[in-house]
């Protein structure tokens, strides 16, 4: 872990509140694993005070640099959005423990914003040449997000909206009932989602592995504000996570 003032490469808008942000660290790009995330400050001024949690979506490892794909649901992440080319950022990182991978046929469930530690993952599978399928949810076609650059690892990629404005119509719940054929499961997204994929995997005794969505105010333990109850007492997302084994998460 170290904290720097990382160098805006690159700020992309995606849609309408998606955006990608590069930035340059050699620390984090040569030390970072899938589902690990940074902790962010926004802006140079005091406020806001806290940093904000953003997963490492993608390494760069030519330019020593890393991509971050948020969304924009505050001021905090609005302000982000701001950020030019040429200022420094501060960040955190890389914090937390990530996904542990398996050398085995994974099914990879991304709900929404889910897409950005799971496209990371996605990456260092096709490394290792594990075979992979991507399930894509969101309520709208303007959520959905990387479908294309999964698809151009050479996975196979599925995609559900609530509204059928894009892939097959439904909850990704739904979808997932037709790809449990897997070995191991690994999945992003909201908690809702995230219990009915534990109940599922455990049912059809599939590994599973979850990275929990949760507010983090410190990122290193500190605060106990995002504890995840577990069956070995109460963990912390930020420093034990934010990735657990779904069946030790007491839902």
């Amino acid at each position: 872990m170290i904290q720097e003032d990382a160098l805006v490469l690159d700020q992309k808008q995606i849609s309408d509140k998606y955006f990608k942000l590069t930035l340059k660290s050699q620390f984090i790009s040569n030390n970072s694993k899938p589902g690990q995330f940074v902790n962010v400050k926004v802006s140079p001024s005091i406020t806001p005070l806290l940093r904000r949690p953003i997963s490492i979506h993608k390494i760069n490892k030519e330019n020593n640099s890393f991509d971050l794909l948020y969304e924009i649901v505050g001021a905090g992440t609005e302000i982000l959005s701001k950020r030019k080319v040429g200022e420094k950022i501060s960040v955190l990182g890389p914090l937390g423990n990530g996904f542990t991978i398996k050398n085995t046929p994974a099914l990879l469930v991304a709900g929404g914003m889910g897409v950005a530690p799971l496209y990371f993952l996605a990456e260092e599978m096709k490394k290792a040449s594990i075979d992979a399928v991507i399930l894509i949810g969101g309520k709208r076609s303007d959520s959905i997000n990387c479908e294309e650059d999964f698809k151009k690892l050479g996975f196979n990629v599925f995609v559900t909206t609530e509204d059928g404005s894009k892939g097959e119509k439904g909850l990704i719940i739904n979808l997932l009932r037709n790809h449990l054929n897997r070995q191991a499961i690994y999945a992003c997204g909201p908690k809702a989602m995230l219990k009915e994929i534990s109940k599922m995997a455990a049912h059809k005794k599939i590994g599973c592995q979850v990275s929990m969505e949760s507010y983090m105010a410190c990122g290193i333990g500190s605060c106990k504000g995002c504890a995840v109850k577990t069956k070995s007492g109460y963990q912390m997302a930020c420093k034990d996570g934010p990735v657990f084994n779904a069946e030790e998460i007491i839902w």
